[in-house]
């Protein structure tokens, strides 16, 4: 399991402070690797609210009560408030990626409210991006490092993230026939299962009984991503892992993810990543 946490003062215990508006006080992300199963379970909740992104995969939460499961498949957000019961697990086999912040504050009820997310929502669909995991992995930098008025860029950061829940929230999303959800979820399925071959998505569409155009514009819908968007995340958070985790060469990365020449690899890397695949892995060494 790879797993990366900041805690505000250091410290893991959730708290409850009402001195300012909005206060972050913990962040970090979860990937399961080897791990069969990350089970959490406080009945009595915690003092503060928690935002979970479902980046990859999914999870099983149970709302109000443990006999209650709903799937929770990733592009969705799910927020417990503060006391809320909470019982959720997490399964190897699902290859399951979240990512999760803490915060508390005098007026983040209202704060939430103004972004769109009112009293009673559990959880949200806002789409798998690359920028929500640019902010939580900022947060968690944030909260390691603790620089000069660290505390005053989680809250930004925090907004930030807020701003890009609600505008997704605003969108048209009334991809309700079950058809074209068990379609888009095929889809999604197909292309994180093969994206280091060579994918075709107009051959994937035409194999669908679709047109190029409608299945693009509808997997955007149900996604927040075109497909070729969604491949290239893929074969990028791989590629991640692999530096992180191997000392397979930039070429064999390059390979296995799906790319034949690595300069064009190493390219695109550094265009989604802010570094190159060699920066990258020095900086994590």
């Amino acid at each position: 399991m790879y797993l990366n946490c900041g805690y505000m003062n250091n410290s893991a215990i959730d708290f409850k402070d009402k001195s300012k508006p909005l206060i972050v006080g913990s962040c970090g992300t979860y990937r399961l690797l080897t791990k069969p199963k990350l089970p959490t379970y406080r009945p009595r909740g915690r003092l503060d609210y928690q935002l979970i992104y479902i980046s990859a995969g999914k999870a099983y939460f149970h709302f109000n009560n443990k006999d209650n499961e709903t799937v929770i498949t990733a592009g969705n957000m799910v927020l417990f408030r503060p006391k809320e019961f909470q019982k959720y697990e997490y399964y190897g086999t699902d290859k399951t990626e979240v990512y999760w912040v803490h915060f508390t504050g005098g007026n983040v009820k209202n704060i939430l409210r103004k972004y769109g997310i009112s009293d009673d929502l559990h959880y949200f669909f806002v789409g798998t991006s690359l920028e929500y995991e640019r902010i939580y992995k900022k947060m968690i930098s944030e909260l390691q490092r603790c620089q000069d008025h660290y505390e005053e860029l989680l809250t930004i950061l925090m907004q930030q993230l807020l701003i890009y829940i609600h505008r997704e929230l605003q969108k048209d999303r009334k991809i309700s026939d079950i058809y074209l959800d068990n379609e888009m979820d095929m889809a999604t399925q197909y292309f994180s299962d093969n994206y280091s071959s060579e994918i075709s998505i107009e051959e994937y569409a035409t194999s669908r009984g679709m047109s190029i155009s409608w299945f693009i514009r509808n997997f955007k819908k149900y996604s927040g991503t075109t497909p070729m968007q969604f491949i290239v995340s893929a074969r990028i958070s791989n590629a991640q892992l692999l530096l992180e985790t191997t000392k397979y060469s930039i070429s064999e990365i390059s390979r296995i993810v799906g790319y034949d020449n690595p300069l064009y690899f190493s390219r695109l890397f550094h265009k989604v990543k802010g570094f190159s695949p060699s920066e990258y892995r020095k900086n994590i060494l």
